[in-house]
């Protein structure tokens, strides 16, 4: 009874300062200190705030548990250490039941706790959106990006349009540049991404977005989502795949839909229009380009 006592008085005072600290915590704070996040707390994707919570839940979770073995494992070392005088080996002891019932059946609860609400957040974050307001072509290839536009059918290419990215080039005294390629979207709006690759398997990641995807030769992956705040966005690609890999990076504006549209009409009067899935193959491109020399000089 004195114990339990005891640790009711110890418990009640932690938890108020517990409260207390988190009261006073930032959005980033709050958030695991991720990106994705401004000082008030919108996040950047309608997703966002599900996948932060995910990772915070879990690392309270596990850091809860790692407290608590540790604090077992030293109070075992003290409790049980050796005297002065003691000699040979300390009482031996075959089992004790509701110790052994207790390290299996927690960490098997711990264990179906984490994949429920993983398989919850999954499910939600992976539903594709059957009629997204535009859908997206991404397009990964060594090193660059192209963007193809299209309405809410990706496959329907007769009235897309396109920008193709060039990076990893060398300049007249051999140093490599960059000039990032920029993906548009617009905010507050049903957005599906086509991820697809030319040649080698790339990962699609906008950092602030919290999600990435992997993107293969003959296989499409997609990602939907709606994005939330109006604002420039970094983005890579998150596997390795060749030599200039770290200078594979984008842009990624989300923007009011007005001026999303307009992007688009300037890409069309460019005469950046039509299909560009099919123009472009491994065996052609040379690094960074999507193109050979010839059709890079048109």
């Amino acid at each position: 009874m004195r114990v339990t006592r005891r640790l009711r008085w110890a418990v009640i005072p932690l938890g108020i300062a517990t409260a207390i600290a988190l009261a006073g915590c930032t959005p980033s704070q709050l958030n695991g200190f991720l990106p994705g996040f401004t000082e008030d707390g919108t996040q950047a994707t309608n997703h966002t705030q599900m996948i932060s919570g995910l990772w915070v839940n879990s690392w309270i979770v596990l850091l809860v548990v790692g407290v608590i073995t540790w604090a077992l494992m030293g109070w075992a070392a003290i409790a049980y250490r050796r005297r002065k005088g003691q000699t040979g080996l300390p009482v031996q002891l075959r089992y004790n039941m509701p110790v052994e019932i207790f390290y299996t059946i927690v960490p098997l609860i711990l264990v179906i706790g984490f994949f429920a609400f993983t398989a919850r957040d999954q499910a939600i974050i992976e539903t594709q959106y059957e009629e997204p307001d535009v859908c997206i072509t991404a397009i990964g290839k060594q090193w660059a990006w192209d963007f193809q536009y299209a309405e809410q059918d990706c496959e329907d290419s007769d009235d897309a349009v396109w920008t193709m990215g060039v990076q990893a080039q060398a300049d007249d005294r051999g140093d490599i540049t960059s000039e990032l390629p920029t993906l548009y979207l617009p905010v507050n709006e049903k957005v599906k991404i086509k991820l697809t690759s030319r040649d080698v398997i790339h990962s699609f990641w906008i950092i602030d977005f919290l999600y990435k995807k992997d993107m293969y030769i003959g296989r499409d992956n997609y990602m939907s989502f709606e994005p939330t705040r109006v604002g420039e966005y970094d983005g890579k690609c998150a596997e390795l795949c060749g030599e200039y890999h770290s200078m594979m990076l984008f842009k990624v504006k989300v923007v009011e839909r007005e001026e999303y549209d307009a992007y688009l009409e300037s890409l069309r009067e460019a005469g950046q229009a039509g299909d560009i899935n099919d123009a472009y193959d491994r065996l052609q491109n040379l690094p960074g380009t999507g193109a050979s020399e010839s059709e890079g000089d048109n």
